[in-house]
């Protein structure tokens, strides 16, 4: 079995949980995950089973959310599983003035992940060192939100707000809670957080564990082929000669038409072969998914 599979992760999971547990039920070793979700977040995860796994660094990048964001509260970990900072009522804040401040999280922004994250600081996972109580300088790094949309408004001592957002891989939505409660000068954290869309998969296509499960034992379990996943890259087709040349790991002369860079390769018969790097009428194998012998 080969391929990926559009999980809609459950609360409260880790994302190592859910390879766990795929890996179990489809009696696979090879399995992998694109794009981390923290344990309190909830919907696509992909899934790569088999030989797919070698394709997760070819995925896109860019991902889409909804969250909520509480206003009036600061957390440890920049979401409601952390302890409380500080805590002060804004029920003079209205929508209008929180609109004016989230434009500026729109475009490239600089961003500082939040302590309690997946990053490694000299080989050593954040939330490691924050549970261990450790003071880590975290460094600032550019990411890019491409929109935010304002989906509801509940006002109060403190209120919440529903948002829409989608952005560029590296990019956590849990930083702009917290960073969005600093210019308002409120405090701000994430108080819930669905993924809808990451790596080319959606929401409304994912399958939870129940779905998964229920599929096996009907035997209709079918994994999204390899490279359905991979369209954003652009194709080329390889004779006979020289596709088996290529799977050999041999550079093949090509100069298609306002194509270049990372490609996907297939043969005549269409057979997905692998991954290319086409640079100067040139194409190098980078990962070969199918051999021709």
């Amino acid at each position: 079995m080969q391929g990926f599979l559009n999980l809609n992760k459950p609360f409260d999971w880790t994302s190592h949980d859910c390879v766990a547990r795929v890996r179990k039920l489809l009696r696979l070793k090879r399995v992998g995950h694109a794009g981390t979700l923290d344990p309190a977040a909830i919907g696509v995860l992909p899934i790569a089973l088999g030989k797919a796994t070698r394709l997760l660094q070819y995925l896109p990048g860019n991902k889409a959310y909804k969250a909520t964001i509480r206003l009036g509260v600061r957390t440890t970990t920049d979401d409601l599983q952390g302890e409380v900072i500080t805590s002060q009522a804004c029920a003079e804040l209205s929508l209008a003035v929180v609109k004016t401040a989230l434009s500026q999280f729109v475009g490239k922004i600089e961003q500082i992940p939040p302590s309690y994250s997946a990053i490694q600081v000299d080989g050593k996972r954040l939330y490691d060192l924050a549970r261990q109580g450790a003071t880590v300088a975290v460094p600032a790094r550019i990411v890019e939100v491409f929109q935010i949309e304002v989906l509801d408004w509940r006002g109060g001592d403190y209120p919440e707000l529903d948002v829409a957002i989608a952005c560029g891989s590296g990019t956590y939505i849990r930083a702009i809670a917290r960073d969005l409660g600093a210019v308002l000068e409120t405090g701000g954290t994430l108080a819930a957080l669905t993924r809808t869309e990451s790596s080319g998969f959606n929401l409304t296509d994912s399958l939870t564990f129940s779905d998964l499960e229920a599929q096996l034992q009907a035997g209709t379990f079918n994994p999204t082929l390899p490279d359905a996943a991979l369209q954003h890259l652009s194709s080329v087709t390889l004779p006979a000669t020289s596709a088996q040349k290529w799977c050999q790991g041999q550079r093949i002369p090509l100069n298609p038409d306002d194509v270049s860079g990372i490609v996907r390769v297939y043969d005549e018969e269409t057979r997905f072969l692998g991954i290319g790097q086409l640079e100067d009428g040139v194409l190098t194998p980078q990962m070969v998914f199918e051999p021709i012998s």
